[in-house]
């Protein structure tokens, strides 16, 4: 990738999450964003990225569904340490993929029945969580 590509998706990268606070979320957002710049340059033609656009062919299709985006975190490696809900939430929310809790609940109590994902009660102080990992 020539210098002044890699600079402008740093720019824009930047500039994406720039009205976020200060934090791990906002450095996972920055790493998804830009490395999803670079990955992509050059893959369509200008005039494809513009209108929006994709082209099927030679690309991976983007997961569309709740269960497949958990399931492409899972296959990342996400899931090697147990998360709660709501770290599996920000986790979504960094790759730009925003769902309420409700939903999220009911998504990965399916995996952990279809034995995708295992589910374990675990204390946090005086409260008891449910926390996923892989199986």
């Amino acid at each position: 990738m020539k210098p002044d590509a890699l600079r402008q998706a740093r720019i824009i990268a930047e500039k994406t999450v720039a009205d976020m606070a200060d934090g791990p979320l906002k450095v996972k957002a920055f790493e998804v964003v830009f490395a999803r710049l670079i990955n992509d340059s050059g893959k369509a033609p200008a005039a494809e990225k513009m209108s929006g656009r994709r082209s099927d062919v030679g690309n991976k299709r983007e997961p569309q569904a709740a269960t497949d985006r958990i399931a492409s975190l899972r296959d990342e490696g996400f899931f090697k340490l147990q998360r709660t809900i709501g770290v599996v939430r920000d986790e979504l929310q960094a790759h730009g993929w925003h769902y309420p809790l409700t939903t999220l609940s009911g998504t990965l109590q399916a995996l952990v029945k279809r034995r995708s994902l295992r589910r374990q009660r675990v204390r946090e102080g005086k409260r008891a969580v449910w926390k996923y990992s892989n199986p």
